[in-house]
Order: C-alpha cells, then sequence, then structure tokens
C-alpha cells in the first residue's frame, strides 16, 4: 500500500474509535437547576475508588468500566429515572463522552458535562462527605 492508502485506512481506524456524544452545551446552572428541580440526575463514572476519595452531593455513582461490562437493565432503571435527563461526569470530561455512548444507545437522554469533578466543585456543586 501507498502512504495515501495507508493514511486512509488510519483515518478509519481512529474514526471508528471515537466517541460519537459530545459534550452538553448546558451549563452548570442548568444542570444545578435541573437535578434540584427533579428533572435530572446526577451520575459519576468515575471508578470506584476515585468515587470514595470524594464525590458530589446527590450525584448517582456507575462506573465507565461497569457501563462496558453490561449493567443489567434493571439496575440502570433504578439508577436513571425514566424520563430524567442523564448528567455524567467524571475526572476530567472524557470517560463520561464514552459512558454517554453506552447510555445512548439504550434510550437514555444523555448529556456529558465537559467539567471535570473538581471543575463541578469549583463551579459550586457540593461535595458530599
Amino acid at each position: 500500500m501507498d502512504r495515501f492508502t495507508w493514511g486512509a485506512v488510519a483515518t478509519c481506524v481512529l474514526a471508528a474509535g471515537a466517541c460519537a456524544a459530545e459534550h452538553t452545551p448546558d451549563g452548570p446552572e442548568v444542570v444545578k437547576k435541573n437535578v434540584k428541580d427533579g428533572k435530572a440526575v446526577l451520575v459519576d463514572v468515575r471508578e470506584a475508588d476515585e468515587w470514595k476519595d470524594g464525590h458530589l452531593k446527590d450525584a448517582k455513582h456507575l462506573a465507565l468500566s461497569d457501563l462496558k461490562k453490561g449493567v443489567p437493565g434493571e439496575q440502570l432503571k433504578k439508577s436513571l429515572p425514566a424520563g430524567s435527563i442523564v448528567y455524567l461526569h467524571c475526572g476530567s470530561g472524557k470517560r463520561c463522552l464514552a459512558a454517554a455512548d453506552i447510555l445512548k444507545k439504550q434510550g437514555y437522554d444523555v448529556r456529558p458535562l465537559k467539567e471535570g469533578y473538581r471543575d463541578l466543585l469549583k463551579n459550586g456543586f457540593e461535595q458530599d462527605k
């Protein structure tokens, strides 16, 4: 194969592995209001050790690694109320995109946040102690 063909192959492989989800344009104040009003749920997709080191008040925990393995639908229904907006966050805003792809396929209104855990704390989200 020539360089052009290899370049096209590499582009296709990289594109196939990329996340289709995009960060939500909803800002921190909109997210806080929707969660407070019961229209949305906040979900932390970091791993269990990160969650134990600190997490946001009222957030639910669904680790990306568990989502990749396949969380049973009944368990998801308990964590993610039907008809609710599901705001996802992680450490830096990247893992929540992969988690969003998984949950979107299951019909959830998923909105991954660009802000990571520490940024959300700086934006006035409360830490659960």
